[in-house]
């Protein structure tokens, strides 16, 4: 009977403990957010936009662009240029290659990111190969457009931005696809 009271103990404390990792996990999303914004790291991107601008010539920005993949990932995947100057409401397209040297089709998704985070709501993409699901069959290369606009309403102490594109292969996610015989 003297054990009963440690082993009760005990399997309080693991409860605890798994509430506390469950209440972790669910604050984890939000808590990531506010360090982001702390830091001014991993601005997050909105979707496609659609939106009359007015060119100001009198600033300039420079972008940078930067693309990774993800550890899974094996194509090549790179901008064209490593960065442009474009004035704030300037319609501007830049084109990123993609190549899958494998010998089977896969899929990737990219995942955009803007830097400095405060400048993630001034840049506003029209078209973007990151809103689709990207196929390449197998030795397949393809160029895949951004096009964007540096909104002029953006702060004019921000002279530089960063467009970082992370490639995730989701092969695995897809469903598979029937084949069809001829029968």
């Amino acid at each position: 009977m003297l054990e009963s009271v440690p082993i009760k103990r005990l399997v309080t404390r693991l409860l605890i403990l798994v509430v506390a990792m469950f209440a972790f996990g669910f604050a984890l999303v939000p808590i990531y957010d506010v360090m982001c914004k702390a830091f001014g790291i991993n601005g997050k991107t909105s979707g496609q936009y659609e939106g009359e601008q007015v060119v100001d010539p009198t600033r300039q920005v420079r972008v940078q662009f930067l693309s990774t993949n993800a550890i899974d990932m094996v194509w090549e995947f790179h901008s064209k240029a490593d960065e442009v100057v474009v004035n704030p409401g300037a319609v501007t397209e830049m084109l990123f290659v993609a190549y899958n040297p494998t010998d089977k089709a896969m899929t990737a998704q990219a995942v955009p990111s803007i830097s400095p985070a405060e400048a993630a709501m001034y840049f506003h993409k029209t078209e973007c190969f990151c809103f689709t699901q990207q196929v390449l069959q197998p030795g397949q290369r393809i160029e895949m457009p951004v096009r964007f606009i540096v909104d002029r309403d953006m702060p004019k102490d921000v002279k530089h931005l960063t467009l970082a594109y992370t490639l995730f292969d989701i092969t695995a996610r897809q469903p598979p696809v029937a084949v069809h015989t001829g029968g």
